[in-house]
């Protein structure tokens, strides 16, 4: 999840500190969202709103399509934050990075490959994005990348 949410938002136009932290971000919020937490209303983006401006960044919200995170600045850059925690590029190499050893790269080039594939508007949807690009794909990727590392 990870990866490829990262590769997504590199394709939509984040530096790749950005992307990473986003990446990581997600990964999180999803493996939360699995375990169940408790019910917290966000905020809805129509379809009219995406479309007016796909990527929405406030003080502390940041909006990419029609998913919400929250954010903090840091020497400069901003972060995704969850828990008050931030995901820097550090954490997303020590986490995720490292799992894959030397084939990051080539992970990290297909992700981006993969992405590319889909029009802006699968991107800018949450649903989409992981009805479309995430969950038809994890457990194959997940093998194959298994593979390349080991």
């Amino acid at each position: 999840m990870a990866v490829l949410q990262a590769a997504r938002a590199k394709t939509l136009g984040f530096r790749i500190v950005e992307a990473k932290s986003w990446g990581l971000n997600r990964a999180i919020f999803y493996a939360a969202a699995k375990r169940g937490f408790k019910k917290v209303r966000m905020p809805i983006r129509t379809r009219e709103m995406i479309e007016k401006e796909p990527i929405v960044k406030l003080r502390r919200t940041y909006f990419l399509g029609s998913e919400m995170a929250y954010i903090s600045r840091k020497a400069n850059r901003t972060y995704f934050t969850i828990g008050g925690e931030l995901q820097t590029e550090k954490d997303f190499k020590r986490q995720i990075e490292a799992r894959f050893g030397t084939a990051f790269p080539k992970a990290w080039k297909e992700s981006l490959h993969i992405v590319r594939e889909y029009p802006k508007d699968v991107l800018l949807s949450q649903n989409r994005f992981f009805q479309d690009i995430y969950r038809p794909r994890r457990d194959e990727l997940a093998s194959k990348w298994t593979k390349m590392s080991e």
